[in-house]
């Protein structure tokens, strides 16, 4: 079909005019499998929640992962229902989120419901155990009763629909005694009907092993993936997907072996300006790892 030269300016004109009202709707979108754990623009979106989450969706996310939700601080200052609010405003959804869950002490069962709640408000599908407390990790038989407790934990969540999950460090990759670390008493321990991995590539690297061969050894396990790059001359140092050291290529050919569910982009500082950062990263998975 032709185009007149004023049909083309007319034309051109209303998609301005569109880009001007919701800049992502033009925009390519990753698939709702991927996303942005949010724990990478904290800075950001503490200054400016509304306009921070729109930059998001224009940078071509569809997908993100809360981090850090407990009973004062909520989101931002949000309930459930007000951050909802504003996801949906951005064509935004969020499928699981890093709650603040003490596993290791004795209360963690009782704000479990809470946090279920929530995540059923905003239609996650998984609440993850951010971190363990160095008080409740020092021997191989404290990871035991941590498994025990997740065991329970996850009883509790799929009980309400919502699965839980656990995000590692590096901390886990300590030998234990007998050839056994922290993270391997816990895959042991815990029944994979009641508790998934979010595996932290980047940690897990740092931490001296292999994801691939965590695939294969544990198939199914892994239903989160944070897909954080290591800086080609400083390992302590994360950078944008595709510019730094691991093989992500390698990892998502064996994503279906890992069980994995969803997988969330995440940075902990720039080098750059944060937008074109997670805009880059976002670009790099749907141009190469998404194709």
């Amino acid at each position: 079909m032709k185009t007149n030269r004023r049909e083309f300016i007319q034309q051109a004109g209303l998609l301005s005019a569109g880009l001007m009202i919701k800049p992502d709707v033009f925009l390519p979108r990753m698939h709702k499998n991927v996303g942005l754990q949010l724990y990478t623009i904290r800075e950001q979106i503490a200054k400016d929640v509304p306009g921070v989450f729109a930059k998001v969706a224009q940078a071509g996310y569809t997908n993100v992962e809360p981090n850090g939700y407990t009973r004062k601080d909520k989101f931002w200052g949000m309930d459930a229902k007000a951050f909802k609010a504003i996801l949906d405003a951005n064509n935004l959804i969020t499928t699981s989120g890093l709650y603040g869950i003490d596993i290791g002490g004795e209360k963690d069962l009782d704000d479990l419901k809470h946090f279920a709640d929530v995540a059923n408000i905003l239609g996650e599908k998984y609440v993850v155990i951010p971190w363990i407390f160095e008080e409740y990790r020092k021997t191989a038989d404290d990871y035991k009763i941590l498994a025990d407790k997740m065991n329970k934990a996850g009883e509790a969540t799929k009980a309400v629909g919502v699965h839980l999950g656990y995000h590692n460090h590096n901390f886990e990759f300590t030998d234990m005694g007998s050839g056994q670390n922290g993270y391997e008493l816990l895959l042991s321990n815990t029944d994979p009907a009641l508790v998934k991995m979010e595996m932290d590539v980047y940690w897990i690297v740092r931490g001296g092993a292999d994801p691939v061969e965590l695939f294969k050894k544990h198939p199914g396990r892994f239903s989160l993936l944070h897909v954080k790059d290591m800086d080609k001359t400083n390992r302590e140092v994360t950078t944008e997907v595709g510019s730094g050291t691991i093989d992500f290529k390698n990892i998502f050919a064996h994503a279906k072996l890992a069980g994995v569910d969803y997988a969330f982009v995440e940075q902990e500082s720039f080098a750059m300006d944060w937008y074109a950062s997670i805009a880059q990263s976002a670009n790099y998975l749907k141009n190469e790892l998404l194709k």
